[in-house]
């Protein structure tokens, strides 16, 4: 059980040291308004998740941009973070925020 804590204490810290390198180290325009809203990490710690969300509504921009970041993102993760392997970054965009503003405006 203490392996699901730690999964989720490293999917913590990979979303705070994305969502810092996503604002202040990549310049490709797409990503500029993206938020970083979670990250799931595998239990071998292998892949990783990292769910997205752009208040523009461009996504398939911001996953491309995302995507093609990965292993700069992926590197400067192995540098701030000490993990034995360092997961492959999946990018995903969120709808939960999507579908979260849309009841809203249904109620």
């Amino acid at each position: 059980m203490a392996n699901f804590a730690r999964t989720d204490r490293v999917g913590q810290q990979i979303q705070r040291e994305i969502a810092e390198l996503v604002r202040l180290e990549l310049n490709d325009p797409r990503v500029r308004l993206v938020t970083i809203t979670g990250v799931e990490v595998a239990g071998d710690y292998s892949h990783a998740k990292i769910f997205f969300t752009r208040l523009d509504g461009k996504n398939e921009e911001a996953q491309q941009g995302l995507d093609r970041a990965a292993g700069f993102l992926r590197s400067q993760l192995a540098r701030s973070i000490k993990l034995r392997i360092m997961p492959q970054l999946h990018f995903v965009y969120d709808a939960s925020v999507e579908r979260g503003s849309h009841l809203s405006q249904l109620i």
